[in-house]
């Protein structure tokens, strides 16, 4: 279950239309499983209260796949640094 759901998505991009909204929750989940790999966890399994943090990481990889769709040309763009500080700070290091 997504932790960010399709109407916050939406307020923090600011897309008033109802055009995109199934690309936008296709979006959510990629967002967030993406993040849940780079962590080493599910974040829903983790945390009986999800970390404002962790949302607001979700919500700006949302965006950032939401407006750079295609990794081509002028749109060459990397997983947005507040993702990275956030994940950073959470992850889940594994020494074996």
């Amino acid at each position: 279950m997504p932790i960010i759901d399709l109407v916050a998505a939406k307020a923090h991009m600011n897309v008033f239309f109802d055009d995109d909204d199934n690309l936008i929750e296709g979006k959510i989940e990629a967002a967030q499983a993406h993040i849940e790999s780079l962590l080493g966890f599910a974040i829903e399994e983790e945390f009986e209260t999800v970390p404002a943090d962790l949302k607001q990481a979700v919500l700006a990889l949302v965006a950032h796949f939401y407006e750079n769709r295609e990794a081509t040309g002028v749109n060459l763009f990397e997983v947005p640094m507040s993702v990275w500080d956030v994940v950073r700070e959470r992850r889940s290091y594994s020494f074996e």
